[in-house]
Formats: structure tokens, C-alpha cells, sequence
């Protein structure tokens, strides 16, 4: 394992145009680095940016401004062959898995695709290694022979992970891999995505809206808003007690066994903004209830509060054990 980060971003940023020439900001000049081997999760409501985010690191979207790294590289601007030398190592496991099959190809083909067209793959290569993911994903090689339509939602999703897995990639990204099974599968889909990402050694971006589902396979947590990562933490120490309002809100939406715990359900006011025209100050100050006049006023900087995490607020919900830089007054005017 090396010390310089597989993915490193810095100012990325993602607009799209809208409506009345004002461009829809979907990500918002993210600095994020995810360690080698590491499982980040990605959580935030529906249209926060989330996937967007996902599929800019990948390049499926092409970043409006900011850097990619990966290990050290820069492949933000690359193009044509070299950077489809360098597409095998970043791949992703879809939402819908449906969807991203060919309905009229055999699974087969399908899982070997990225294999032949990426790594350059002989057919006899290939046709090994996909009898092998597909006994690997609990599916058994005869499933290659067959179509997407004969299999069922969650076996549909190890096809598709088995897909991902073909090029033996260095990074994944699962975009909301189990929101659409039903929960009894959803389990069984997380823990072969867990097993996989040790076993191999994979490093993997797993995206979604359910922290109860995040807390079972991140090493750590990213919570988004509004295109902003506005909270980075350890599982245990984010679980312990998130550091950012918003935060603390999905995670009071979280169901416990403890039939004695008291928390507080806390229900967000209002909608998520327009990303065309953000609040001005803190984004999230307009459903925030401990928001202050300075929150609505000026722009909180994502900055370190403990040792393994970082938050996005003016007021944090946790003690803080690194102080705040030393304000220097010149002229009157703080610095």
C-alpha cells in the first residue's frame, strides 16, 4: 500500500446549463481522497450530487473544472487510447443493473466485454475468467449462457458486479448498488461487495441514501449537500456522533433496536434548494435549526475539527480538538 492516495480530487466541479443561462452546480469544487484499499461511503438525500459525483470520477461525466488523480496521475484531461488504458482500473456497478446489460447479448459476453476491450484479453482468457466471476459472485458459470431477463433483480446486480470485477480493476464505484432489492437481498448483495473489496484488495466509492446500509460496509463516511462535501469521518467516530446538522438529521432517520434510545427523529424543513441558485452564506442554513446570522452570511470553509475528521459549519455539533487558526487583525479588518 502506497502513501499517496489511489483517487485524490481537488476543485472538481460538474455544471450543467439551466434554465435562464444560469448553470446547475451538481458538484461543487470537492477535495476528496480515498486511501488505497479503503471503502469511502457517500451519503446525502436524492439530488444532492451524489452520483454525479460518482460518474465525474470515472469520466462517464466529464468534470467542468478541478483535478482527478489517480495515484499521483493526473487523468482528468486524458483522452483517446491512453486513457481507455487507464478506464479497466476505474469501474462501476450500477443502480439499475438491468439497464446496463445488453438484453439481447448472453451474460457471457456481457461480464467479458470490458475484459477484451480493456485489458486486451485472448477469447479463451476471457471465457476462463468469466466462469470463474460468476462462480466467484454465487451465480455458477452456466449463468453465462443465459440472457438478463431469466434472472431476478439481485442476481441481475452480481452480474453486474462480476462485470465490474472483470478487468481487475484498482477503483470502483457502486452508485446505489442495492436500493432497488428488495432488503432480504440487499444484505446478501452488501456482504459479497464487502468480501470482494477485502479479498481482492479493491478500493471502492459506495454510494447511497441509506446510512444503516453505509455502516455495514465504508471504512468511512462522506456526507454531501447541495454538491458539498460538508462532513468527512471515521465510521465509528461519524457514528458516534456526527459533526454537522445535516449529518445528524439522516442519521437521527436511521432505525435502532434500542428500545430504550431516545433519539430524536429530526425532520428537515423545506426542500433541498435549487442547485442554480444556492443560499448565500452556509447552503444548508435555510432548514438548519441551529443556524446563526453568520451562517446565513458567510460560507463555511470544509476544515479539520478532530483527528479523522473534517466538517463543513461555523457551529459543530462536537467539541473540537484542533483549534481554530489565530485571527490576525490589520487595519481594523480581521484576517
Amino acid at each position: 500500500m502506497t502513501s499517496v492516495p489511489l483517487i485524490q480530487l481537488t476543485g472538481l466541479r460538474v455544471e450543467y446549463p439551466g434554465r435562464g443561462g444560469d448553470p446547475v452546480r451538481a458538484v461543487r469544487d470537492v477535495d476528496l481522497e480515498i486511501s488505497e484499499g479503503e471503502t469511502l461511503g457517500l451519503v446525502g438525500e436524492s439530488g444532492c450530487g451524489k452520483s454525479t459525483l460518482g460518474r465525474a470520477i470515472l469520466r462517464i461525466t466529464e468534470p467542468t473544472a478541478g483535478s482527478i488523480r489517480l495515484l499521483g496521475r493526473e487523468i482528468t484531461g486524458l483522452r483517446g487510447t491512453v486513457f481507455r488504458q487507464i478506464r479497466a482500473d476505474l469501474q462501476m456497478v450500477f443502480q439499475d443493473p438491468f439497464s446496463s446489460l445488453n438484453p439481447r447479448r448472453r451474460i457471457a459476453d456481457s461480464v467479458a466485454e470490458p475484459l477484451l476491450r480493456g485489458r486486451g484479453a485472448s477469447r479463451a482468457d476471457a471465457s476462463r475468467a468469466v466462469d470463474e466471476l460468476l462462480d466467484l459472485v454465487g451465480l455458477g458459470r452456466d449463468a453465462g449462457r443465459r440472457r438478463p431477463h431469466e434472472f431476478s433483480g439481485g442476481q441481475r446486480q452480481r452480474i453486474g458486479i462480476a462485470r465490474a470485477l472483470a478487468p481487475s480493476p484498482r477503483f470502483i464505484v457502486a452508485d446505489e448498488p442495492v436500493s432497488a432489492l428488495d432488503v432480504s437481498i440487499q444484505a446478501q448483495v452488501v456482504n459479497l461487495l464487502a468480501d470482494l473489496t477485502r479479498e481482492r484488495g479493491l478500493t471502492m466509492l459506495f454510494i447511497s441514501h441509506d446510512l444503516g446500509v453505509v455502516r455495514h460496509i465504508a471504512d468511512r463516511i462522506a456526507v454531501m449537500y447541495l454538491g458539498q462535501i460538508i462532513e468527512v469521518a471515521d465510521r465509528d467516530t461519524f457514528f458516534g456522533g456526527p459533526a454537522h446538522p445535516y449529518s445528524e438529521a439522516l442519521l437521527s432517520a436511521v432505525p435502532t433496536l434500542d428500545r430504550e434510545s431516545d433519539r430524536e427523529r429530526i425532520v428537515l424543513a423545506g426542500e433541498l434548494p435549487d442547485p442554480a441558485h444556492p443560499p448565500a452564506g452556509c447552503q444548508f442554513h435555510t432548514r438548519c435549526r441551529y443556524a446563526v446570522d453568520r451562517c446565513r452570511a458567510e460560507a463555511p470553509a470544509l476544515r479539520p475539527i478532530q483527528p479523522g475528521r473534517t466538517v463543513r459549519c461555523h457551529l459543530p455539533l462536537v467539541p473540537q480538538d484542533i483549534p481554530a487558526p489565530s485571527t490576525v487583525t490589520t487595519g481594523g479588518t480581521a484576517q
